[in-house]
C-alpha cells in the first residue's frame, strides 16, 4: 500500500513508523508543514521533539510539500491519514475534499465552536466540508511512544464505509498492532473526545490523594457520562464497553504518559491552567474540548456532572477541593447500566 500520513507530531510519526516497519508491504510518506522539521527528520531519522529515543525506520519517506500540492502527493495513495490536532482538521479536510483514496483522522475531541455554533465531532466536520470523501477514524487506547517502540497495542478502525475500515486494517494491522473494525463512528469519536475530559478529573483525584476507591468511582461514573452523551448523539451502547470507550478511558485516566491526566495532577498541586499548558509542550485536547462536551450535552439534555466540574475548574470557578465536594454532595440516585443515569 501507498500510505500518506499528514502531520508529524507524536501520533502521526508513530503510526507512519509502525506502517513502514512492515517490510515490503507499504510505501509510507510522513508529511509535515515545516520544512525545517522535515529536514531534521531526514537527517536524524528520529523525531527528537515529539518521540525522542524512538528511531524511525529507514524505509520511511518524508515530505514538506506545500498545502497547494497535497493533491499531487495523495493522488496515487491507497490511504491518507490526517494526524493533525482537532483545530487543524477542518482546513485539512477542505484540502482533501476531492481525494480519491480513503481518508482517516486520528485526532480526538470536539472542534471549538465557530461563530457561536455548537462544536462538532470530526465526522460532522467532514460532512460539512468534504461530504464526498470516503472517510473514518482510527482510535483506541494508545500512547504514541509505545506504538513507536512496537509495544503491543489494539486500535479501532471506524467508518460507515467498509472500504475505509479495511484500508486501515490492511495498513496498520501487524504482530504488535491489532486493528479491529467497527461501523459506529459516532461512538468511537465520542469515546475518544470525552475520555480526555475525564482524564483531567482523574488526574485531579489522584493529585489530591483521594485514593483508589475514588479513582475507580470516577472512572466508572465517567464512563456512564460518556455513554449517555454517545447514545444521545446516535451511538451504539456496546461501543463504550470496547477499546475506544472503556479501554481508552482507563489508559488516559491512569497512564502517566497521558497529557490530560498530567493537567489534572498539576491543577491539584495548585498550578494555574496557564502554567500547566505552558509546561506540557504538547496539546492536551481535554482542555480545549471540555467546554464543547458540556455544551453539546446541555443542548441534548444530557447530565454530565463530572465534565461540568472539569469546565468549572478550568475556568477558575472552582478550586480542586470545591470540585470534589460538589460531586460528592450530589443527591443520591439509582445506578443504571444502560447509560441513562
Amino acid at each position: 500500500m501507498k500510505i500518506i500520513v499528514l502531520g508529524a507530531g507524536a501520533w502521526g510519526t508513530a503510526l507512519a513508523a509502525s506502517a513502514a516497519c512492515q517490510a515490503g508491504s507499504h510505501a509510507v510518506t510522513l508529511w509535515a508543514r515545516d520544512i525545517a522539521q522535515v529536514s531534521l527528520l531526514q537527517a536524524q531519522h528520529e523525531n527528537q521533539r515529539y518521540l525522542p529515543g524512538a528511531p524511525l525506520p529507514r524505509a520511511l519517506a518524508f515530505s514538506a510539500a506545500p498545502l497547494a500540492e497535497l493533491d499531487a502527493l495523495t493522488a496515487c495513495a491507497d490511504l491518507v491519514v490526517v494526524a493533525t490536532p482537532m483545530a487543524a482538521l477542518r482546513p485539512m479536510l477542505r484540502v482533501l475534499a476531492s481525494c480519491p483514496a480513503p481518508v482517516a483522522w486520528v485526532c480526538k475531541g470536539f472542534e471549538a465552536p465557530i461563530a457561536g455554533a455548537i462544536g462538532l465531532l470530526a465526522h460532522e466536520i467532514q460532512a460539512q466540508v468534504a461530504p464526498h470523501l470516503k472517510a473514518g477514524v482510527l482510535s483506541g487506547p494508545s500512547f504514541a511512544l509505545e506504538v513507536a517502540r512496537s509495544q503491543p497495542t489494539a486500535l479501532v478502525a471506524a467508518s460507515a464505509h467498509e472500504s475505509v475500515r479495511q484500508a486501515l486494517v490492511d495498513a496498520f494491522h501487524s504482530p504488535t498492532l491489532r486493528v479491529y473494525a467497527n461501523d459506529d463512528i459516532v461512538g468511537v469519536e465520542v469515546g475518544g473526545a470525552v475520555k480526555n475530559v475525564l482524564a483531567i478529573a482523574t488526574g485531579l483525584c489522584d493529585g489530591l490523594g483521594l485514593g483508589l476507591n475514588a479513582r475507580a468511582a470516577l472512572i466508572t461514573r465517567g464512563l456512564a457520562e460518556m455513554t449517555r452523551l454517545g447514545l444521545a448523539l446516535g451511538a451504539q451502547a456496546t461501543t463504550f464497553m470496547g477499546l475506544s470507550g472503556l479501554g481508552d478511558l482507563v489508559l488516559t485516566a491512569t497512564g502517566d504518559l497521558s497529557r490530560n491526566r498530567q493537567v489534572g495532577l498539576a491543577l491539584a498541586q495548585g498550578q494555574s491552567l496557564v502554567q500547566v499548558t505552558a509546561g506540557l509542550g504538547h496539546v492536551a485536547e481535554g482542555v480545549y474540548s471540555a467546554r464543547t462536551v458540556v455544551q453539546r450535552a446541555a443542548h441534548l439534555g444530557v447530565d454530565m456532572p463530572i465534565a461540568q466540574a472539569v469546565v468549572a475548574l478550568l475556568d477558575g470557578l472552582l478550586t480542586p477541593q470545591q470540585a470534589v465536594a460538589d460531586l460528592m454532595g450530589r443527591e443520591p440516585t439509582v445506578e443504571q447500566l444502560d447509560g441513562t443515569s
